[in-house]
């Protein structure tokens, strides 16, 4: 995925649930279109969570190619738990020793957790991970890069 791919397309699964402003994600997307990546990511659900008033799940498959990797980022105030769908994925976060997670393994990031690695481990073969947000109901924002 590119992840600021991901942006956009956590606006598209939830535009009818959330008040969100695509030029704001159209922004940030425009700042990382020149990094290298190699991933795609598909909007799998957005939900109001019915008994946390408030909050809201966004769910998203992330594809990697081979040798695919995502720039570090934040997910702000979101609660993520990723979900290994196939293939292997390395992990890092919060300065951490990086992980590798293997198909049927997940991960967790506390809100405000800054995730410094995210790649594939295979040069050969793809990966594929779900990444499932609990964020405020008017949290737009997902992701945020650091500062290139």
């Amino acid at each position: 995925m590119k992840l600021h791919t991901l942006m956009v397309a956590a606006t598209l699964a939830g535009a009818g649930m959330f008040a969100t402003s695509p030029s704001a994600w159209a922004a940030d997307a425009a700042a990382h279109e020149s990094h290298e990546s190699h991933e795609t990511v598909t909007p799998a659900f957005a939900e109001a969570i019915a008994n946390v008033p408030g909050k809201k799940m966004t769910a998203l498959v992330v594809d990697y190619a081979p040798g695919g990797k995502s720039s570090p980022h934040r997910h702000g105030q979101a609660f993520v738990v990723a979900y290994v769908l196939s293939g292997s994925i390395r992990s890092g976060v919060d300065g951490g020793e990086p992980h590798v997670f293997h198909a049927g393994e997940h991960w967790v990031e506390k809100p405000g957790a800054h995730h410094t690695v995210s790649e594939n481990a295979s040069d050969t073969e793809p990966a594929r991970l779900l990444a499932i947000f609990v964020a405020d109901r008017n949290d737009n924002k997902l992701v945020t890069f650091d500062h290139q």
